[in-house]
């Protein structure tokens, strides 16, 4: 079929030469049969030669012209097709010499029209979806908290009202035992505001600021330790940039970690180290606190699986080891593809950390 179309086009090219130069032959003979004296005046010959051109270029201006207009028809459908207008379509004629080119673009057309009826019904479905996951996000965000709440703040404020409750009568009969209970007030309240702390740590949004992550760190951790109470000591190694993606989930993970400490650990000491090997960036965070058996990590897990998440997106790992009264060390690992010089170097360094 496509063969066939193709003969038509050239046939109907051929026709348009045949016609030009049969006009041309004939007029020629007519001339040479009833005109041969009027041959020797160079007047006439130039005005036959005017008359033979004439004839050849209305041939082709016609021939032109016509497909000038078939050309621009598939040019301004084309234009719509790009703009948009996917229901763009060629009208086809009976007896058309373009009509192969205009059914190949109808069906081409079609094509990309119905694939973006797909692909919009596609992501129709991934918003509703990710608006779906995004709401269940934040409900058990919100059971989180107010589990997390109930578990230690509110539990904090009820023994310090109980305590605050038994003074008055304490005072009344043993003056003495009073200053024990206020220290105990002292201690609990101390306690549950440090727990509130590391709450809302977790509620604010921390960003980079178009600031890398060594500058974010060393403008940022020495003031959150000092707002939790903590001896903080940050070690950034890092030779070259790392892309802005692991920064982020860095960054967050960091978070994540710290708030862990603040809220479980009871430390009194946390250190922060990131360096690089050869084929991995390293980031370590230990503390000094309680620690726990890993049979307990369920009991605690959430921030633990949250960094596990986000390391994991980048092809990454998270170790944790810890033991009960000697504190907690949490490594992550995120691989590394460049080739960089100084490996040895950095692979001793990253020895050193460790």
């Amino acid at each position: 079929m496509y063969k066939l179309r193709m003969f038509n086009m050239k046939w109907q090219l051929l026709n348009y030469f045949l016609i030009s130069s049969l006009l041309t032959v004939s007029s020629i003979f007519i001339v040479l049969e009833y005109y041969s004296r009027e041959l020797a005046s160079w007047e006439f010959r130039m005005w036959f030669l005017i008359a033979i051109l004439a004839v050849c270029l209305t041939v082709g201006y016609v021939a032109t012209k016509r497909w000038q207009r078939k050309v621009d028809e598939l040019h301004v459908a084309m234009l719509e097709l790009s703009k948009g207008n996917f229901a763009s379509r060629v009208e086809l004629e009976p007896v058309e010499p373009f009509m192969y080119l205009y059914d190949a673009f109808n069906k081409m057309a079609a094509s990309v029209e119905e694939r973006v009826q797909l692909l919009q019904k596609l992501g129709e479905a991934e918003a509703i979806r990710d608006q779906e996951l995004t709401e269940n996000a934040v409900m058990e965000e919100r059971r989180r908290l107010a589990r997390d709440l109930h578990d230690t703040v509110s539990q904090e404020l009820f023994a310090i009202h109980m305590s605050a409750s038994s003074l008055p009568k304490i005072l009344e009969r043993n003056p003495d035992a009073a200053g024990a209970v206020m220290n105990q007030l002292i201690q609990m309240s101390h306690h549950a505001q440090k727990q509130m702390r590391g709450l809302i740590s977790q509620l604010r949004p921390i960003e980079l600021n178009d600031m890398s992550l060594q500058e974010a760190l060393e403008k940022w951790f020495p003031e959150y330790c000092r707002t939790h109470e903590l001896q903080g000591q940050l070690d950034v190694s890092l030779r070259d940039p790392i892309s802005e993606a692991i920064e982020h989930q860095f960054f967050l993970i960091i978070q994540e970690g710290l708030a862990n400490v603040v809220k479980h650990a009871s430390a009194k000491g946390v250190r922060l180290a990131i360096y690089e090997r050869e084929h991995q960036y390293v980031l370590q965070l230990q503390d000094d606190g309680q620690g726990f058996e890993r049979k307990d990590i369920s009991s605690a897990s959430h921030g633990l699986s949250t960094m596990r998440e986000r390391a994991q997106k980048l092809g990454g790992e998270v170790e944790i080891d810890s033991k009960l009264g000697s504190g907690t060390r949490v490594r992550v690992r995120i691989p590394r593809f460049t080739g960089q010089t100084g490996i040895v170097t950095k692979e001793r360094e990253g020895e050193s950390h460790e």
